[in-house]
C-alpha cells in the first residue's frame, strides 16, 4: 500500500472584523485590569447611529436592571460582568457588518428555560415593551 498524500484545504480564515475583535481582546487581557464604565461609554460614543443610540439605551437598561453587573469591554464590545465573568454583551451591527445589532448572553446568564432557550436577540430599534423585556431578561440572567 502506498502512503496517501495528505492535502490541506486552505480555508477562508478569519475576516478582517474578526481579526480586529481578537486583537481588541488581546489588548483587554494585556491591560491587566477590568475595563470600567467610562471605557464602555467611550466605545458606545464612538459607534455610528443607530448603533450608538441602541448602545446608550441598553447600557442604561442593563445598569438599572442589574446594578451588580460591572461594565467592561469584551472583544471590543460593551459587556456586563458578574464576578469578572461576562453575563451579557452588545454587538453593534457595524462590528461585523451585519444588518442588525445583537444583545447576547453568555452561558453565565441564568436564562435556562427547559431544554431550549434564546441567548441572543437581534435589535433594530427599542420600544418601551422591548426595553421592559430586556430589563426582565437581564434581571433573570443575574439571579
Amino acid at each position: 500500500m502506498s502512503p496517501k498524500k495528505i492535502t490541506h484545504k486552505k480555508g477562508k480564515g478569519f475576516t478582517d472584523q474578526e481579526r480586529v475583535a481578537m486583537k481588541e481582546r488581546v489588548q483587554e487581557l494585556k491591560s491587566g485590569k477590568e475595563d470600567g464604565e467610562s471605557v464602555v461609554l467611550a466605545k458606545i460614543a464612538a459607534m455610528r447611529e443607530p448603533d450608538r443610540a441602541l448602545g446608550k439605551r441598553l447600557h442604561a437598561i442593563i445598569t438599572a436592571s442589574a446594578p451588580a453587573l460591572s461594565p467592561r469591554l469584551w472583544y471590543g464590545m460593551p459587556a456586563y460582568a458578574k464576578d469578572g465573568k461576562v453575563v451579557c454583551f452588545f454587538q453593534n451591527a457595524q462590528k461585523f457588518k451585519t444588518r442588525y445589532a445583537t444583545l447576547g448572553f453568555s452561558d453565565r446568564a441564568n436564562l435556562d428555560d427547559g431544554a431550549v432557550w434564546p441567548v441572543a436577540f437581534a435589535l433594530k430599534e427599542l420600544t418601551a415593551s422591548d426595553e421592559a423585556r430586556i430589563g426582565a431578561l437581564v434581571q433573570k440572567a443575574v439571579t
